[in-house]
């Protein structure tokens, strides 16, 4: 049966696209280059290990029940009506988005690509990629023209994995064509499984709005990163401070500090366009002190763990460290840019033994070492000489491990009030 979209990129943001429009009914082909990725998906299996509730090994075999084909033979994409990239954008050394596999998509769709196909751009980007950046590749490739021979939009990617209350099907979704006619081809395709399309005024106005959105994130949760750092030192509780701000019903949003800052949103910085010769020359300021600030979170964990240790007769040195949740968020396992790893590499360098637990994480490897997994959770929380609350997954009775735990430290203030140890 010939497909109606192909998902390119089957990824943290092509899965769960593939899986909205499958269950709409609409025949979709996921087009990976990784033969693995393709081979686990083929088999009903989770390319990642573990699952966030939404996108379960479960789902995957319905969706293939439903029609899904996964596959790593770009001759698909010749025969579909809506062609969606979903390509992993990851910032580089130089603070930089790495464009090099929206490049890599743009040029294998390009080759196959037919006129009146609509094509579509999730990927997190600075804007004017789409245009700049994407078009030129696809008009090279094709011989055909944006705007006039195939539409091309843009449309920011709301996935939130775990999210219990809001789905691809019920979170409104931003577009953003060339043309007037490819907003509306775009409105046309999303609005086939999306219950509200918002219409950007253009493409550029669509991929500021996840600048814009990712941005937000960050700098609200440096603020409260900074916040948690002061009122430790002052001696206030600073989830009672957030817990009273919150009931004001106008001019504040609740945003909670942490180990660090994980996900595939990273922070956008549009003065460092990678595709271009010359930025335009205006950093956002806030969003380089966000980085700045929750890039030390971190360390500040490892500040935090060492002292209680000490205050407890300990040294870090041959300590029993047990951490709990290595994703980057609660009840995932993805660890895309996730503190785990810094916390882990840290605490290894500084002699400590380290054991972890998560029910979503079978394997993990920490500076090319098996970092030993706990099998019973309780039991491993009593042995450890301190265990840290990294993700709170629903799993984890935080009341019954924070009696079984000798020292414990909750770096996302979940546990009851005064039984552990708050960032």
């Amino acid at each position: 049966m010939p497909a109606d979209l192909a998902v390119i990129g089957l990824g943290p943001l092509g899965l769960p696209l593939a899986q909205a429009a499958t269950a709409a009914r609409l025949p979709t082909v996921g087009y990976d280059p990784d033969p693995h990725t393709v081979a686990e998906l083929r088999a009903g299996r989770l390319p990642a290990e573990g699952g966030d509730g939404s996108l379960t090994a479960a789902g995957i075999r319905r969706m293939l029940s439903a029609g899904f084909r996964p596959t790593t033979e770009d001759a698909e994409l010749g025969k579909v009506r809506t062609a969606v990239i979903c390509a992993p954008t990851r910032l580089g050394e130089d603070h930089a988005l790495d464009l090099g596999a929206v490049r890599d998509a743009a040029r294998t769709l390009a080759v196959r690509l037919r006129p009146h196909t609509t094509v579509l751009l999730e990927s997190a980007v600075h804007p004017g990629t789409t245009e700049d950046f994407v078009r030129p590749l696809l008009e090279a490739g094709s011989g055909l023209r944006a705007g006039r021979d195939f539409h091309l939009a843009y449309s920011p990617s709301r996935f939130d994995p775990a999210n219990r209350r809001h789905g691809f099907a019920n979170t409104p979704k931003v577009i953003g064509g060339l043309t007037a006619a490819c907003t509306e081809a775009a409105a046309a395709f999303y609005g086939r499984f999306c219950e509200k399309v918002v219409r950007a005024r253009g493409v550029r106005e669509a991929e500021t709005v996840k600048v814009l959105e990712t941005n937000y994130r960050h700098v609200n949760i440096a603020l409260v990163n900074e916040m948690a750092v002061f009122c430790h030192d002052i001696g206030v509780d600073l989830w009672d401070v957030v817990r009273c701000a919150e009931t004001k019903p106008f001019g504040f949003q609740a945003f909670r500090p942490g180990p660090g800052v994980g996900g595939h949103g990273v922070p956008i910085d549009p003065a460092y366009l990678s595709y271009r010769r010359s930025s335009p020359g205006h950093p956002l300021r806030m969003v380089e002190l966000a980085q700045e600030v929750n890039g030390r979170m971190p360390r500040y964990v490892i500040q935090r763990c060492a002292t209680l240790l000490n205050e407890h007769g300990k040294s870090a040195r041959g300590a029993r460290v047990l951490l709990l949740g290595v994703g980057y968020k609660a009840d995932v396992a993805d660890q895309e840019g996730s503190p785990a790893r810094e916390i882990a590499s840290r605490l290894m360098e500084m002699g400590a033994q380290l054991s972890y637990h998560d029910p979503y994480v079978g394997q993990w490897r920490v500076l090319g070492q098996p970092v030993p997994r706990a099998d019973c959770l309780y039991e491993a929380a009593a042995d450890a000489d301190l265990t840290v609350l990294l993700q709170p997954h629903r799993t984890y009775d935080l009341q019954g491990l924070a009696v079984k735990a000798q020292l414990l430290l909750d770096t996302r203030g979940a546990s009851p009030a005064g039984a552990a140890h708050r960032l």
